[in-house]
């Protein structure tokens, strides 16, 4: 039975995974203004860092923990005992603690093969419950793991007491119909909380956290601006954006607050936001061409699915080689000129010239200017 319908968690683990994109590298004023943000987002949960990194990291975390009160911040730690100290000693009260699940990075990372993730999850999920920590089980590299192994681990989890299993495609080599499928016999197996985790190494990390979520995931752990290592992980806004928007359920997020927080930690992590990136992109509600323009103009439905203003943003019309009568009008009737004092035929035309020469949006004063031109 999928969760589609359900409220769904918003996870993020930007100060964590989105760290990792290589050249990344927060300070710890910048991860508790991150953290704030994202608590002003109505983000559920924040991954605030690797404790045991060391005293700096800590004290990092311990930061964030005060910056967002009101928020669910979680610590990333192997399953071990050193680990869930250092968790400790950063101030937090719930633990993701990672295990890996495939055999391929058990082989690499335990000599004691598949009994060894066993008996290290039946060894310290309880030494950090009783420490007092709410734990969810993070398994490394699912995507690529023996089901039925994959399934044992799930059940090792229950037994331990822990309240969430954390899926990852660590290497992003799952499609969204995969996905699907594989959630579906999850949910099926226990009543845990279960949580996806997409990198974007095939560009589907987004569509495959959606895929999760339609399932039976009701976590997504996602990224602000698809941070992360290699290629990335699924974007933040995207996903937040998308749930309520197809229909698959509700968030906690407030949409309004994404753009903000998109700068910020573009800031933070000296990557400018590509023009086009989705939802806080500074092109994603322009227009320039013509057709679509003179759509907008009768009727904003025909061309934009999604309402700008819902993101406490505002829709742009910008004059180009592809701009048509309609929004030449608009433009004039903006500078208060009345368009039938113009041929605009002949406006058009060195509109269209003067941009293609520039390769950029012609501004209003380019405009008067080529205006004064056809005077003469």
């Amino acid at each position: 039975m999928s969760h589609i319908g359900s409220t769904f968690s918003i996870n993020d683990t930007t100060l964590r995974d989105g760290e990792q994109t290589p050249g990344v590298a927060f300070t710890t004023a910048e991860k508790a203004a991150i953290a704030a943000a994202l608590e002003a987002a109505g983000i559920d949960e924040i991954e605030a860092g690797t404790p045991a990194m060391g005293e700096a990291e800590q004290e990092a975390i311990a930061g964030v923990v005060a910056a967002a009160p009101n928020t669910r911040v979680a610590a990333w730690c192997r399953m071990g005992e050193k680990d869930v100290a250092a968790a400790l000693a950063s101030n937090v009260r719930f633990a993701n603690l990672s295990v890996a699940v495939s055999d391929r990075q058990i082989a690499a990372k335990y000599k004691g093969g598949r009994a060894e993730v066993l008996q290290r999850i039946a060894r310290v999920m309880p030494l950090a419950l009783d420490a007092g920590l709410t734990v969810s089980v993070g398994m490394e590299d699912s995507s690529r793991a023996d089901p039925d192994f994959m399934h044992q681990v799930i059940d090792a989890v229950a037994v331990a007491g822990g309240w969430r299993v954390r899926f990852a495609d660590t290497l992003g080599v799952l499609d969204p119909f995969t996905t699907e499928a594989i959630f579906r016999r999850l949910r099926a197996r226990t009543d845990l909380a279960i949580e996806f985790h997409g990198h974007d190494d095939l560009g589907l990390a987004t569509a495959n956290t959606l895929a999760a979520l339609r399932g039976g995931a009701n976590h997504a752990s996602v990224c602000v601006l698809g941070l992360g290592e290699r290629a990335g992980n699924a974007a933040l806004e995207q996903v937040a954006a998308a749930i309520p928007r197809l229909g698959f359920g509700l968030v906690r997020t407030r949409m309004a607050r994404l753009p903000e927080l998109a700068e910020l930690v573009a800031l933070a992590a000296a990557r400018p936001i590509p023009p086009g990136k989705p939802i806080v992109g500074d092109a994603v509600f322009t227009h320039e061409s013509g057709i679509h323009v003179s759509g907008l103009l009768r009727d904003a439905a025909t061309y934009e699915a999604l309402d700008p203003a819902l993101f406490g943003r505002e829709r742009r019309i910008l004059l180009g080689k592809h701009s048509g009568t309609a929004a030449l009008k608009a433009a004039l009737a903006s500078l208060n000129i009345a368009p039938d004092s113009v041929s605009l035929p002949d406006l058009l035309t060195r509109l269209r010239s003067h941009a293609e020469r520039v390769k950029r949006p012609v501004g209003p004063d380019e405009l008067m200017q080529l205006m004064t031109i056809g005077a003469e």
